[in-house]
């Protein structure tokens, strides 16, 4: 058996104190994440996760640089994942376009209320990265090398 991290990617967006969420639906009821999703077949992290953005928020993403990268895994033997976190900015919103299968709508919550709501949120990747951004982390996107071949 051939193990393989599910690669995954997530936005960190903050605009006037308050950050863009999504409320979706889970097989454990209605959780909070960051735009997300997973990396698709001959897809760079950077086009990931502009299209992540778009399809569940319908706001366009700039991404400006690196939050981190993190390994997830649910428990011994089940699934892993690698996250790449990006923050960066939005630009165009398009309020007619529909959201991703599953999300419900796309929010800007402020800090306080998502501290609140810790026990909702999508996995602990996602207070643990608006944590790091933060307390300041972030990293050039010159970090990321796409090689082809």
């Amino acid at each position: 058996m051939t193990w393989t991290p599910h690669v995954t990617v997530a936005a960190v967006v903050e605009m006037q104190g308050r950050f863009l969420m999504v409320e979706e639906e889970t097989p454990d009821g209605i959780r909070y994440n960051q735009p997300a999703g997973h990396l698709e077949a001959q897809e760079s992290l950077i086009a990931a996760i502009q299209r992540e953005v778009l399809e569940e928020s319908a706001w366009q993403f700039q991404p400006a640089g690196l939050v981190g990268i993190y390994r997830w895994q649910l428990a011994p033997g089940e699934t892993t994942y690698l996250r790449f976190c990006f923050h960066g900015s939005v630009t165009a919103h398009d309020p007619q376009r529909p959201l991703d299968q599953g999300i419900r709508a796309a929010l800007w919550l402020p800090l306080d209320t998502l501290r609140l709501q810790s026990r909702q949120m999508r996995s602990p990747l996602v207070l643990r990265s608006l944590n790091d951004y933060l307390n300041g982390s972030r990293y050039p996107l010159e970090l990321l090398h796409e090689l082809a071949g």
